[in-house]
Formats: structure tokens, C-alpha cells, sequence
């Protein structure tokens, strides 16, 4: 190409860049909505982007700023979002108008990752109600139940490493390490019907798998970000969300444990069962591995990392505040008391404090920050501000529902940074303000699953163990910028102890005679 040629292609090139970025960029000012000048390419997100600040305190600061808006624009780097701050329109869109705005955008390539991106999370329209349904009945409370005995079985054998590690002294545990191999054995149990105990074998593939590849880490955040603002990039460099490995791996273990099961007759309370059952049920509906698989494997993703670091959470403001872990303790003997130191499902879910100390959590710390839907039909908002005008939002339109800045609003939630788990016993909750799993058709499939899951988990613990802070435990705890997802900047560390006083079933664990895997 002679110089002359190139030269007007990289100018002509540069013109349609920067046409195509202004046009990005004038998306809330053509629509008269309050927002901020954004810096171009990066949006509204340069604090984070250059790691001065968190995702979900960058979208707080802008929360804040506009509050006296029922809503107003960010632009998450090149794409416009219209983040809602009033109850009666985030009700509108989630609810009241749910068909309008059905959809999520897929954080996966269909392309790169063709099973992953069958995940129930970025399914869309008409697919993704049939899914849903053929799902829901994994996830009734008589499904959980049967589920339950499988998740004590995982808590004991976490109980049982704990007891015998740490003998009569405190010892200093990373509590995300201990708790993501919980909820590994939990999940791998659970949603597949392998048995593994991470606590004795540490090296096992799901574990190790987990840990390498589907940890929400800098990295992980890196490509959901890209995937999610410049998905044209993310295809052009091929760039997998999860990579062949993880596909390869989950789709033989689906494969296998359903080929096993077909032809031996095996029936055992997990997801791999129920969703068995659900495609013989549905013989017409192209249910099939691949939609097996992405499902299963969604739930893997969501049950090894967010899980775990909620159940974090928790352990961290328990051991953080000794009088919340006293009080909660002596709920948890009182069952023991009741149930003769067998819990039950039924037991565990009438807690009434143990149920508002993880709301409490959920609130502070939800697993998802902010939530988004994206417009299929046209439809009318009112004025953002008293004096503005109405809009029309257009197919193809994002709207964001800032769930950690709203569960921080002084207006819904009074001394909103303090942990008080006494706010949802009183009663000064309003839940259709409280959505730590979602909100509307779309909140999150598994969310009884890991309700239950953590409480089980706080239960063994405290019934077996004290919690206190260590010289590395961060109070109050500071926000990673590293992340989207909302993790500790140093981590999440605790002291453990074994309680003095055992009870017969304490007393059994320490000498070695834990529940054997099953």
C-alpha cells in the first residue's frame, strides 16, 4: 500500500473511531439524562479501571450524587446504562412491565463458549422461560430437603478437618480457602452425585479445576468486563470465558454420571437426578446433555466462588462481633437441645437469628452488586427529575438496578454501614427493597440452595467451634478495586477454636469418627 493510501486509511479509520465513541458518548445527553461527562473509552469507570476505587463504590459515589434523581446514565465504559434509584420504577421493570425487559446480557460468546453460554443466567426470551421452568422443580423446598442430609454430611467433614487440625489451640485459617472447599464437596455432591472430601484430598479435579479456572479473580473480572462492554474485541482475540478444559471436563462427568445412572437405574437426590427426570418428563423439548451440562455447570460456577465468598462474609462479621456469635450459639444449642444434637432441615429453617444474621450479610455484601436488564420493547419512563421529560427506551437499551448502593441508602436502610442483624427481626425491612439474589421472575434459581447451604455450614460451625479476629482480619473491611465481585483487599482471615465443652456428637468428631463419604 503506497504511503499516501495508508496514510488516508488510518485517517479515515481514526474519523469513524472517534464518530462512533462521540456517538456512545452522547447517548444521556441527546436523551436529556443526568449523568456525568464521560472520559472516552473508559465511561464513568476510570476510577476503576486505574484501581483507585471498587466497582461497587464507584457506583455508590455516582448513586449519591444523583440523589435526587429517579434515575440517571453511567457509562460503563463505552456502554449506557440507565441506573434506576426509585422503588416504584425498579418494581416496574422487574415486575409490573417484566416482559418489556426479560432479558440479561450473556456475560458468555455463544461462539467461543457454546455450552457455557446455554447457562439459565444469559438465556433469553422464549428459551429461556422454557428452561427456567423445566429447572424450577429442582429447586422446591421438598427438593432442598432431600438435598439436606447430602450438605450435613460436607459440614461434618469440614467440622471434622477443623477439629482435628487446629486441637486445643487457635489457629489462623484463610476462611475462603476452608470454605471454598465446603462448598466445592457441596456443589460436586449436590449438582452432580460425586463424592469428594477437599479437606482430605485436596488435590482433587473439582477442586483444583475450581480453583484454577472459575475463581472470580482480577483476571476473571477482566474478561467479564470485556466480554460484557466490547464483546467485538473479546471474539476477535478469541477470548474464552472458561477455556475447553472446564467444558471438556463438566460435559464428561455430565455424560458419564447420566450414562451410568440410565443404565443401572441409580437414583440419588442431586440436580444430574432431577434433571434426569425432567427430560423424560419432556421428551418433546430439546433438553439435551448440552443444556445439561451448561446448567450444571453454572451451578458450579455460582456455588464454588460467590457461595463461598458470601458464606466468607458471614464467618467474618460472626467472628468480627462476639455478642451476635454469643447470641447465635445459644440459638444453635437450643436446637441442638430440641433435635437431641440431630438437626433437621425443618430445625435449621425456623432460626429465626441465624436467618436475619445472613440477611444482615446479604445486605451488606450481596454476591451481586448491581443488576441489569436489557429492554426488548419499546417503553416509556417517566422524567428523571421534576422538571425533565419523559424518555422512550428502545429494544436493545440497559438498564441497572445498583443493588449494593440501594442496600446502603440511609433512606431504606438506617446506619445503613453498620451490622445489625436486629433490623430484619423488628420488622423496619422493607424486602422489596432487599435483593441480594435478584428480583422479579429472574431472581436466582439457586438461591434456597445457598441459603441453606451457608446456614448449614454457620450451624456446624458455631455448634463445634469459637471465632475470633486475627492480627490479619481487616475491620472494617475494605473493597478490593482488583475485583467486580465485592472480596476483601487482604482476604478473609480468622482465628478457630474448638469449643471446651463437647457435646457427644463434638466429642465423636474429634476422635476421628466423622460421616464417612458416601
Amino acid at each position: 500500500m503506497e504511503p499516501t493510501t495508508l496514510l488516508l486509511t488510518i485517517a479515515a479509520a481514526t474519523v469513524c473511531l472517534y464518530y462512533f465513541v462521540l456517538s456512545k458518548m452522547s447517548y444521556f445527553e441527546k436523551r436529556k439524562i443526568p449523568h456525568l461527562r464521560p472520559i472516552p473509552i473508559l465511561g464513568n469507570m476510570a476510577p476503576y479501571f486505574f484501581q483507585r476505587r471498587s466497582h461497587q463504590n464507584q457506583l455508590q459515589k455516582l448513586y449519591n450524587h444523583f440523589s435526587d434523581t429517579k434515575y440517571f446514565g453511567l457509562y460503563d465504559f463505552l456502554t449506557p446504562n440507565i441506573v434506576l434509584r426509585d422503588p416504584e420504577l425498579i418494581s416496574m421493570v422487574t415486575i409490573k412491565h417484566f416482559d418489556n425487559f426479560c432479558d440479561h446480557n450473556n456475560f458468555v460468546n455463544e461462539d467461543l463458549d457454546p455450552i457455557a453460554a446455554k447457562n439459565l443466567f444469559g438465556l433469553k426470551g422464549d428459551y429461556w422461560r422454557e428452561i427456567r421452568k423445566l429447572l424450577s422443580p429442582s429447586f422446591t423446598s421438598s427438593k432442598m430437603k432431600a438435598m439436606f442430609e447430602l450438605m450435613t454430611q460436607c459440614a461434618e467433614n469440614f467440622i471434622s478437618f477443623i477439629v482435628k487440625d487446629s486441637g486445643d489451640i487457635s489457629k489462623t485459617y484463610d476462611m475462603k480457602e476452608l470454605l471454598s472447599k465446603y462448598s466445592n464437596d457441596t456443589v460436586a455432591t449436590c449438582a452432580f452425585g460425586i463424592s469428594v472430601n477437599s479437606f482430605e484430598h485436596p488435590n482433587n479435579e473439582f477442586f483444583l479445576l475450581g480453583r484454577k479456572a472459575l475463581t472470580f479473580d482480577a483476571w476473571l473480572s477482566f474478561k467479564f468486563a470485556l466480554h460484557r462492554n466490547f464483546p467485538s474485541v473479546a471474539k476477535f482475540l478469541k477470548l474464552r470465558m472458561f477455556g475447553p478444559e472446564v467444558e471438556r471436563f463438566f460435559k464428561a462427568v455430565v455424560s458419564n454420571t447420566v450414562e451410568i445412572r440410565d443404565k443401572q437405574g441409580i437414583v440419588r437426590p442431586d440436580m444430574i437426578q432431577l434433571m434426569m427426570e425432567t427430560r423424560n418428563k419432556n421428551q418433546k423439548s430439546a433438553f439435551d446433555i448440552n443444556d445439561m451440562t451448561a446448567q450444571a455447570f453454572v451451578f458450579f460456577l455460582g456455588g464454588f466462588d460467590t457461595v463461598s465468598t458470601a458464606m466468607s462474609f458471614v464467618a467474618h462479621e460472626v467472628g468480627v462481633h462476639p455478642d451476635v456469635q454469643c447470641k447465635l450459639r445459644e440459638e444453635i444449642d437450643n436446637v441442638l437441645k430440641e433435635t437431641n444434637g440431630k438437626p433437621t432441615y425443618e430445625a435449621i429453617n425456623r432460626m429465626k437469628y441465624l436467618d436475619a444474621v445472613v440477611n444482615e450479610v446479604l445486605r451488606l455484601c450481596a454476591p451481586a452488586t448491581f443488576l441489569d436488564r436489557v429492554c426488548v420493547k419499546e417503553t416509556k419512563l417517566p422524567p428523571p427529575t421534576p422538571n425533565g421529560e419523559s424518555i422512550t427506551l428502545k429494544p436493545g437499551d440497559t438498564i441497572m438496578i445498583p443493588v449494593f448502593s440501594i442496600h446502603r441508602d440511609p433512606k431504606y436502610y438506617p446506619n445503613p454501614d453498620k451490622f445489625d442483624p436486629e433490623r430484619f427481626l423488628k420488622g423496619e425491612v422493607d424486602m422489596s427493597l432487599y435483593m441480594p439474589f435478584g428480583v422479579g421472575p429472574r431472581i436466582c434459581i439457586g438461591n434456597r440452595f445457598a441459603l441453606m447451604e451457608t446456614k448449614i455450614m454457620i450451624f456446624y460451625l458455631l455448634w463445634h467451634c469459637d471465632l475470633e479476629p486475627d492480627v490479619k482480619t481487616q475491620t472494617p473491611i475494605v473493597f478490593s478495586s482488583k475485583t467486580l465481585s465485592p472480596v476483601p483487599e487482604n482476604g478473609f482471615w480468622l482465628k478457630i477454636r474448638t469449643r471446651k465443652s463437647k457435646t457427644p456428637v463434638t466429642q465423636s468428631l474429634s476422635n476421628g469418627h466423622g460421616v464417612a463419604e458416601h
